[in-house]
């Protein structure tokens, strides 16, 4: 009876691809988790908001001062004295006259003291445990003016939020939210402009707080929808302070809601705030 050597059985064959299979998944999966939990890298710099120039003060028009006239030396003698021409005394036009400086003020976002946050709640499924992810970043720009005198000439600049900034409790959430659910490290701004103020009360009073809203455009993932803040500012000597809310949906900024099948699940509503630190800006 022969024997055939080096040759093995379909059944070795079979568990010796299952064995290459299963290698082959593992580094697949050890891969995939170490891209997912090393770090992205992000800048730390503060983001570049567009600025609001203030209203100027009006300034009179400079003065200007009208030369004497008199009558002319060269009239004949026999002329007669009611004939030469009249003259007329020096005329100097008013002091120039400078406006009392404008009421509006405009106060600058200080990065140093103001953050912007967001929270989502996750469930993990694994007993069904429901938490609630808070990331929180102080990579925020803008402008705001303020018109003591008429309030309702009032503005929000555009704020802008570096959003790959944010972190977390959690580095892998942080990397992950970075490179594929909010796809921060791609898209990094988070920009609000054309904003509308409503609601804003008659009379602003020192030291005391008073809530509006603001209107605009919010370009996030580069998308852009319409968002709406409730706002909510004091003014003090030559600071303001404030918090402002809102709310928004993930999918409408095209942004899939993360779903790990078997271990993660996380809500579509996402709410937002900033708490607002700034500064008046010298004129």
């Amino acid at each position: 009876m022969s024997v055939l050597k080096g040759k093995s059985s379909p059944k070795k064959r079979i568990l010796l691809g299952l064995l290459a299979l299963a290698v082959i998944a593992g580094i697949a999966i050890i891969g995939y988790t170490l891209w997912l939990t090393s770090d992205v890298e992000v800048s730390d710099a503060v983001p570049v908001a567009k600025t609001i120039v203030p209203p100027t003060a009006a300034v009179a028009a400079a003065p200007t001062t009208i030369a004497a006239t008199t009558a002319p030396t060269n009239v004949p003698a026999t002329q007669a004295p009611d004939s030469a021409a009249p003259t007329v005394a020096p005329t100097t036009a008013p002091e120039p006259a400078v406006a009392p400086a404008a009421a509006a003020q405009v106060y600058r976002i200080d990065a140093t003291q103001s953050k912007a946050s967001y929270k989502v709640s996750e469930t993990f499924l694994d007993g069904n445990r429901i938490v609630d992810a808070v990331g929180v970043t102080s990579a925020v720009a803008g402008d705001i003016l303020i018109d003591r005198t008429t309030p309702a000439n009032s503005q929000v600049g555009e704020i802008v939020v570096d959003i790959s900034q944010l972190t977390s409790d959690s580095n892998r959430r942080d990397n992950a939210i970075r490179r594929q659910w909010l796809e921060s490290a791609k898209y990094p701004l988070a920009t609000f402009s054309n904003a509308v103020i409503s609601e804003l009360p008659a009379e602003l009073r020192e030291g005391t707080p008073f809530s509006f809203k603001i209107t605009g455009d919010m370009k996030l993932h580069d998308t852009t929808q319409p968002m709406t803040w409730d706002v909510t500012m004091t003014l003090q000597g030559d600071g303001l302070t404030g918090t402002a809310t809102t709310a928004f949906k993930m999918s409408s900024f095209n942004v899939d809601p993360p779903d790990i099948a078997g271990v993660l699940t996380v809500e579509d509503d996402v709410a937002l705030t900033l708490d607002i630190v700034a500064n008046a800006v010298q004129q």
